[in-house]
């Protein structure tokens, strides 16, 4: 019965006991504020993500403190979006994207979403529907092998954007991820000021 005030992109820590905790971003929209989902990589071995996956059921009480962090909008310059996501950094990506689309702005929305080794697009099918449906929205499905070819799908992918200065970016990801993502974003005319980034 209890909802949380959020703004799309933002992120919270939520505490599971026995001395577990970790921040997680939210992977819905702020409309949707009794529901919260969060992207879990299920590769990783680490004891927050473990418990969460096989341990976490129905009923089970978490302390959730938040919302937190500046991976939102920005009210000063509404206008066509880039997204940049790697694997479970499509969960914050997510939420600002259904976001935009409830507002209806109408404005350009680029969606980049790069998978890695065995990872798959987990919500390619959502992706496509808003692709096939939305006029000025574009979705672009990428892979890689290796953290060496991350800048160079990047860098390829960007390359349709012709008013790269009038953006705002976001990008979402491994540390490797987001530092190529930023490098490509300012070759291609994105200012700094305009980005914003989120390590996962």
């Amino acid at each position: 019965t209890q909802r949380l005030r959020f703004l799309a992109g933002q992120s919270v820590r939520l505490d599971l006991g026995g001395g577990l905790s970790g921040t997680l971003p939210l992977a819905n929209c702020p409309c949707d504020d009794r529901n919260l989902v969060f992207h879990l990589d299920a590769s990783r071995d680490d004891p927050f993500t473990r418990h969460c996956l096989d341990q976490l059921g129905k009923g089970t009480s978490v302390d959730i403190e938040g919302p937190e962090g500046d991976f939102v909008l920005s009210e000063e310059h509404p206008g066509p979006l880039i997204f940049l996501a790697m694997d479970t950094g499509f969960g914050p990506v997510h939420s600002l994207v259904e976001h935009v689309l409830a507002q209806e702005t109408g404005e350009a929305l680029d969606l980049m979403w790069v998978a890695s080794g065995e990872r798959t697009h987990y919500e390619d099918n959502l992706c496509r529907s808003w692709n096939d449906a939305l006029d000025g929205f574009r979705y672009q499905a990428l892979r890689v092998g290796t953290d060496a070819q991350v800048e160079a799908v990047i860098r390829s992918a960007l390359q349709e954007i012709t008013d790269a200065p009038l953006r705002d970016a976001f990008v979402a990801g491994s540390e490797t991820f987001v530092r190529a993502g930023l490098s490509d974003l300012a070759q291609i005319g994105v200012q700094t000021s305009r980005c914003r980034s989120l390590v996962l």
